[in-house]
């Protein structure tokens, strides 16, 4: 059975989306089956991706939440392949904005996606899921889902404030919805070694959540950057860039802990 890991962090800004393409990308190229699902409505992970969320209309989460409740989508029909040979992927639309109203008179709301992946786990060897940066009702699909949480996060002050909200959100789904459900580390993004400020966030993190934080830390790169405009993860961008090696340790860590 595949593992599943959600990218979550209600900031913006902290890196989830760059941690989930290239962290997939990076599983794929060390040869484990992998699916990423973009679970924003913002549809970035899409786009990273070489697709253009306005012509998946149809076949993307959005339909796939709508449409299992009543046997209307299948999720094989949604499940598209990337460049990677061992990378596939669920896209997101606009609409998707919609699936929490939509979602809220159905019976068992939170266990929707948890339910339609069941079906495909055993066919990978990882799911990641790109949250919105949001506690919303996808989100908590997302947390229902998953076995494990990565939390990135940006070594500045504030965003560290809303740190306490989301590991209380965590706490609530462990309690009433997914006992299962663990934190499978904070990841430092963005970081710049030369900054004092960094070097005291993530000695202060490590010092309140000893034994949950990556070794891995993704270090500024411009290659980062630049590689969603082509539509590809870093790895097909650049595969010598600081971000690749960044993310292939990343997924070489989690690989350990499974």
């Amino acid at each position: 059975m595949g593992k599943i890991i959600a990218i979550a962090n209600q900031k913006g800004g902290v890196g989830k989306t760059t941690t989930a393409i290239n962290l997939a990308a990076s599983l794929a190229v060390l040869e484990k089956k992998t699916l990423i699902i973009d679970a924003d409505p913002q549809a970035n992970t899409t786009s990273g991706l070489s697709f253009n969320p306005d012509s998946n209309s149809g076949n993307t989460l959005y339909d796939l939440l709508i449409g299992t409740r009543d046997g209307s989508k299948d999720i094989e029909c949604t499940i598209q392949h990337t460049e990677l040979k061992y990378l596939d992927a669920i896209t997101s639309h606009i609409d998707l904005v919609g699936a929490e109203i939509e979602l809220l008179n159905i019976e068992q709301r939170e266990s929707v996606l948890k339910d339609a992946l069941s079906k495909i786990t055993d066919n990978y060897d990882y799911i990641i899921l790109d949250c919105a940066p949001s506690l919303g009702l996808i989100t908590v699909n997302a947390l229902v889902a998953a076995n494990s949480v990565i939390i990135p996060v940006q070594p500045e002050f504030f965003a560290l404030e809303g740190l306490g909200k989301l590991l209380n959100t965590i706490k609530l789904v462990q309690t009433r919805l997914n006992p299962n459900l663990s934190i499978e580390g904070f990841l430092f993004t963005m970081f710049d070694g030369r900054l004092r400020l960094h070097n005291q966030v993530v000695e202060e993190v490590k010092t309140h959540f000893p034994d949950m934080v990556f070794n891995t830390v993704i270090t500024r790169n411009i290659k980062l950057s630049e590689a969603p405009s082509y539509g590809q993860p870093v790895i097909l961008y650049d595969a010598g860039s600081i971000g690749s090696t960044n993310y292939i340790n990343l997924a070489k860590e989690i690989l350990i802990k499974k």
